[in-house]
């Protein structure tokens, strides 16, 4: 519960401690898991002293038990060892310290952790950190590489010898960390943060020699798996052999099965592109020639071409034919023309030679009564009527006598 308190009425220090003894005592015992830091074990001493700590927060609390808890455990646990302690907090109220005094010790077994982090890969996997959208593509040539590695460690020197060898002109932004133990989680963690917070660094490759399940834990811990999904950095998992298969491959943007395949993947090899330049300059050459020469084809088939080698040709083939067909029409006008002039001459004979002109001509006349009737019959006359004679020349007056 609250207590009431003023600057008039504090709370006396020993008061303030042992009410949170009094709180602490009411917590019970409770199973707590970590790290075994630090131990120690004094020949004589009934009481064991060790330090348990959580790797993914940084946290440790001290813990005692009986010697004879401890021994019951003696021969498999040792500093280094995740365990599982029944314990119930203390707190030390001289000292204001708090503790945990253990009841029970039981080591965790390799397939309890393997079922733990199966768990926790199944958990990761539904919030989809592993999906494959997430994985984001590593650049060609980086320019400037972070990597993340135990101090002159082996997997150092293999990550900078291949990649130089490489690409001779490669940069390394190295931060040296624990790779193992109760301080790999959070000095990796940071490591990596720093390494993505640099806007120069183009790929970031986190890298371990191989080793147990336990000392491959760092690299399962959910801290470190979240950190790296969030990463704006393309981030490349380089952590043992080839068996090994921590969550931070599954977390990372891709998966090398050792250091040096790290190298060979995230570096190009300046020998081999060489090569490639050489293979794709000379294909370039190539399809080049050989469009030049299938267009050279082409031109000389395209000169070779009647109307490109001879171009007033087809112009005077038909100005020959348009002459040839002008003189046949001239003739064929021709012809008619004569045709028709001929049957006019022709015509024209006959009608003169029909014409009653040239009957007068030849001295006929024609007889006609005063109303112009030509007279045809003589009974069509009678004695004394005066009639008009038409002839070649000209017409004259008549009468008839009887």
């Amino acid at each position: 519960m609250a207590v009431n308190t003023s600057p008039e009425s504090p709370l006396p220090v020993g008061e303030v401690s042992r009410l949170i003894g009094g709180w602490i005592d009411r917590l019970g015992a409770v199973w707590v898991e970590g790290q075994i830091t630090q131990l120690s074990r004094r020949p004589g001493a009934g009481v064991v002293f060790l330090t348990l700590r959580d790797p993914s927060y940084d946290i440790s609390v001290s813990v005692t038990c009986y010697r004879q808890v401890f021994d019951a455990v003696a021969d498999v646990v040792s500093e280094g060892a995740r365990v599982v302690v029944l314990a119930k907090p203390e707190w030390y109220a001289p000292r204001g310290q708090l503790s945990l005094r253990a009841a029970e010790i039981r080591p965790v077994g390799v397939g309890e952790l393997l079922a733990r982090l199966e768990q926790l890969k199944k958990a990761l996997t539904r919030e989809g950190l592993f999906a494959p959208e997430r994985k984001k593509p590593l650049p060609f040539l980086p320019q400037l590489v972070g990597l993340v590695c135990g101090r002159a460690s082996a997997a150092e020197r293999d990550v900078l010898e291949n990649a130089r060898h490489r690409w001779p002109a490669v940069r390394f932004e190295v931060r040296n960390v624990a790779v193992q133990g109760v301080h790999a989680v959070p000095q990796v963690v940071q490591a990596v943060k720093e390494l993505d917070a640099i806007g120069d660094v183009d790929v970031i490759i986190v890298a371990r020699g191989g080793g147990s399940v336990e000392d491959l834990l760092p690299f399962s811990d959910e801290q470190l798996i979240r950190t790296v999904a969030e990463c704006r950095t393309p981030v490349v998992s380089a952590i043992g052999h080839e068996p090994d298969n921590p969550l931070l491959d599954h977390v990372a943007d891709l998966r090398a099965s050792t250091p040096t395949d790290a190298a060979k993947k995230v570096v190009p090899d300046v020998g081999e592109e060489y090569e490639r330049v050489r293979l794709l300059r000379d294909r370039a050459r190539r399809c080049v020639a050989a469009l030049v020469e299938r267009e050279e084809r082409g031109l000389a088939h395209a000169l070779a071409r009647p109307s490109i080698e001879d171009p007033h040709r087809m112009i005077d083939e038909r100005a020959a034919h348009v002459a040839d067909l002008l003189d046949r029409g001239r003739r064929c006008l021709r012809h008619q023309l004569d045709r028709a002039d001929s049957e006019l001459a022709h015509t024209h004979a006959r009608v003169v030679a029909l014409s009653p002109a040239a009957t007068l001509k030849r001295g006929y006349a024609v007889l006609q009564k005063a109303d112009g009737h030509a007279v045809r019959d003589p009974g069509e006359v009678e004695a004394g009527e005066a009639l008009r004679a038409r002839v070649s020349e000209g017409e004259f007056s008549v009468r008839v006598d009887t």
